[in-house]
């Protein structure tokens, strides 16, 4: 098929994707990166491409390839910007779409101009936003989670209650806790709130009480506004389970504002593999950050878990640095 020849009048800005890629040869490495370059935007071979300006605009660019030391190779890959559609959902499907189903490749790091971060605000409050919410500028935050699955929501609001009255900060509701009959979201909701609010009252705490309102995508704002009404303080979304957009509405809805708290529930599919998936601190760090998480949960390092101390520390780093150039 022929199509008339068109001039693309691109800004010329572009953004950066470092993966890495298991490759015999460096021959190999390049002929995997320029894969991810067609495939990540194009999604067509070199000679079917219907024009010149698609094949110098859009389709993404090897920028450096290099061997490590752990016989894979490392490839920056930079794209336009405005392949990305201004859109989180086409900036995640852009930087690993489908060749997020391929063996043996691996995103690192992200690197973002100021022309792609203006449309992600990021968290509303942040890590200070949240000490000044429960009036702890300086002490480490305690944060804890109400479970198990199977309590009642007069149990799981008396659980609350403790703890707030213990000195915990943040209270926050099992991943698991969902609106099931045993304990239904709003009932539960409900009474934990009110018992968090009376310690609160009565103690003179600044305790925030923070339940999961993740649920089907038509559910999630109607879940949200029904926990501010009754007093949360704020809530907590599985992005794994809704996608990151869902953390993007509620950080970016105006009359909402409450703080945001994205839990790891089935995101560790994307971290098991040193070659597979992404890296850690982009999966529970800078993701969620640029959807506008003011918080992230992780697991600590060692155990039944796939977390190195160096991932935590990473992860750490990820929500406190610069998330462009």
């Amino acid at each position: 098929m022929i199509f008339p020849q068109t001039h693309l009048s691109l800004s010329g800005q572009r953004f950066t994707v470092t993966y890495r890629l298991g490759a015999e040869s460096q021959a190999t490495a390049r002929r995997r990166a320029s894969g991810i370059c067609l495939e990540q935007t194009v999604e067509l071979p070199e000679t079917l491409l219907p024009n010149d300006d698609i094949r110098a605009a859009v389709v993404g660019r090897i920028e450096s390839l290099h061997p490590l030391p752990t016989d894979d190779f490392e490839v920056v890959i930079s794209y336009a910007v405005e392949t990305a559609g201004n859109e989180l959902t086409q900036l995640l499907n852009v930087i690993f779409g489908n060749t997020s189903m391929q063996l043996n490749i691996r995103v690192e790091r992200i690197s973002l101009p100021d022309a792609l971060l203006q449309h992600y605000p990021g968290p509303k409050f942040g890590r200070a936003g949240l000490r000044k919410l429960v009036q702890a500028e300086h002490r480490p935050l305690l944060c804890t989670a109400l479970k198990p699955m199977g309590l009642s929501a007069k149990n799981l609001a008396h659980l609350a209650r403790q703890f707030a009255l213990g000195g915990i900060d943040i209270v926050k509701d099992d991943h698991g806790l969902a609106n099931q009959p045993f304990a239904p979201f709003k009932e539960r909701v409900q009474r934990c709130a009110d018992a968090v609010q009376t310690v609160n009252q009565q103690s003179g705490s600044h305790c925030l009480y923070v339940p999961n309102i993740t649920a089907p995508a038509h559910q999630i704002l109607e879940n949200a506004y029904f926990a501010k009404q009754v007093g949360a303080g704020g809530v907590m979304v599985a992005p794994g389970l809704t996608g990151l957009d869902a953390i993007r509405q509620l950080a970016q809805d105006k009359n909402l504002a409450l703080p945001v708290f994205s839990h790891p529930a089935l995101q560790g599919t994307r971290v098991v593999g040193p070659r597979q998936g992404m890296a850690h601190q982009l999966v529970f760090g800078q993701l969620p950050r640029l959807a506008g998480a003011d918080a992230t949960i992780y697991v600590n390092y060692g155990g039944r878990f796939a977390f190195s101390q160096a991932d935590c520390r990473a992860i750490a780093r990820a929500t406190e640095e610069p998330m462009g150039h």
